[in-house]
């Protein structure tokens, strides 16, 4: 794969290597958006912590059978689905306890279990269950045996799609209930970036199965034309000109640098030395997407504190990084400065001598699939409004890498024909409830979510100085007043659906 993929978007913890191609979602490349029965249990009770400065969380890890194929009676295969649980504050189905259930990622679910602090946190005060289920293909949960045999071919991979995902949820929470006799236990659903996408898809196609869903940083209409293809690019640049306009600048700038320098005799020799790459580039578009990726990713974790996630980054990243380019004295290249400044992303430790291009440290080249097949996001850069170089979504050079890589053609129109998208304000009103959109505006999967209310009760919760799903991380001392007025309008919903739920059970219960 020549360019980065978005996600969802949108990845996984202590990461000191020298590239992270994750997020919780991928990012775009130029031509799309490529960011107990049945229940196994391990013996062990694992602790995992998210970062230096996070708390553990407790849980166990368990497997479930999950079918390969929901949607066909065919005599196929099952695989082990890994999910983690935690019943230490649940008050039990006598009490109708409520499941907080994360919808699974693009990655390693212990990742974005270590990152999703407010559910762990929540959960005492609501005397609920907690559960990570990990999505198809990714971590641990391999149909066909093993990552060789499930990434082998068309074949082996068609099971991966959203629509699947969604199902070994809703199978998995079912069984669950029925195995702990919780049958009348209230769900609730919760996902960050895709996790969104699929907690607030799931509320919809599976109403039964939950009262409501929180997803954050979810971007359901970034797919054909439903918001401008330039929105994700636009926001990310503006992240950088509201910091520094010779900042934002001097990134404009270095594209055309790159370029010059790579074209001449032993440009990308000079290039890959001052760049620190380990092995020599070989072309200028290797640099540039490993640039454009820091940028991007930089803008998505531009927390106002210290965090791990995707990196080890500072407080409010971004503005490290327009110091750094715009603190070397006069005199200084514009390659120069471009290097001091992303190296804030990729090395911000210290302790990397060189980078590699080539890492996956998340186990996230799934997306790859699924942003060759269904996940189809169409990005544009206009030179007018971005730091970024102009391009324009090609739907054709999109079908050709996809046809090169998986012998598989896009199918841009499956998202919006499974899961809505146009009109898509009516269509919730009309058929759908309780599901939260919340978004905070410097992350650039937010222009591609929900920020208007829908309805009463599907609303979107928005803050200005808010990065990727920095809702559902762990509180710390230094959260922004803000942050904590919008966990707080987020409880109170939850808390909202659970008290409706009950009553209702009441007023059965007394007929």
């Amino acid at each position: 794969m020549s360019t980065p993929w978005p996600f969802l978007y949108p990845v996984l913890i202590l990461i000191i290597s020298f590239l992270c191609q994750a997020s919780g979602i991928h990012l775009p490349s130029k031509n799309g958006a490529h960011y107990l029965g049945n229940f196994k249990s391990s013996s062990k009770t694992f602790s995992l912590v998210a970062n230096s400065r996070a708390p553990k969380y407790q849980y166990e890890t368990k497997y479930f059978q999950q079918k390969l194929d929901h949607f066909s009676f065919a005599d196929l295969p099952s695989f082990p689905q890994r999910y983690l649980i935690n019943t230490q504050h649940w008050v039990g189905p006598s009490r109708l306890g409520p499941i907080f259930l994360y919808c699974g990622n693009e990655g390693d679910i212990e990742w974005f279990a270590s990152n999703t602090g407010f559910v762990w946190e929540i959960a005492p005060r609501f005397g609920a269950m907690v559960i990570f289920p990990e999505h198809r293909y990714y971590g641990e949960s391999m149909p066909h045996g093993s990552k060789e045999e499930a990434y082998k071919n068309a074949t082996t991979l068609s099971y991966l799609t959203a629509e699947q995902a969604i199902a070994d949820y809703a199978v998995l929470i079912t069984e669950l209930k029925r195995n702990l006799s919780a049958h009348a236990c209230p769900v609730v659903l919760f996902g960050g970036s895709y996790g969104g996408m699929l907690a607030a898809w799931m509320r919809l196609k599976y109403p039964h199965i939950s009262i409501g869903a929180l997803a954050s940083s979810a971007p359901v209409l970034q797919f054909e034309d439903l918001v401008p293809s330039e929105t994700f690019y636009n926001i990310v640049s503006n992240d950088f000109r509201r910091e520094s306009i010779s900042c934002f600048n001097t990134i404009k700038e270095s594209w055309d640098v790159i370029n010059k320098v790579g074209q001449i005799n032993g440009g990308l020799a000079q290039l890959t030395k001052t760049f620190h790459i380990c092995r020599e580039l070989e072309s200028v578009d290797d640099l540039s997407n490993w640039l454009d990726s820091a940028y991007s990713y930089l803008a998505m974790a531009n927390y106002p504190y210290p965090t791990d996630f995707l990196m080890p980054l500072p407080g409010s990243p971004i503005k490290e990084v327009c110091r750094k380019v715009d603190s070397l004295p006069d005199g200084s290249s514009v390659l120069q400065r471009i290097f001091e400044g992303i190296s804030v992303y990729y090395n911000y430790t210290g302790k990397v001598d060189c980078f590699n291009l080539d890492d996956d440290p998340h186990g996230m080249s799934g997306w790859d699939w699924q942003a060759c097949t269904e996940m189809i996001m169409p990005m544009a850069s206009n030179r007018t409004t971005s730091m970024f170089p102009e391009f324009r979504y090609d739907p054709k050079s999109d079908e050709e890498q996809c046809l090169k890589e998986f012998n598989v053609k896009p199918r841009p129109t499956w998202i919006t024909t499974e899961f809505g998208g146009h009109a898509f304000k009516s269509a919730l009103k009309a058929f759908g409830s309780n599901i939260i959109f919340s978004n905070g505006l410097l992350d650039p999967w937010s222009g591609g979510s929900v920020l208007e209310d829908v309805s009463e009760t599907i609303v979107a919760l928005i803050t200005e100085k808010g990065a990727h799903h920095l809702d559902l991380r762990a509180a710390t001392a230094e959260d922004p007043d803000w942050l904590l007025d919008q966990r707080s309008r987020e409880i109170k919903l939850i808390s909202e659906w659970l008290d409706e739920y009950y009553d209702e059970k009441k007023a059965t219960f007394s007929m």
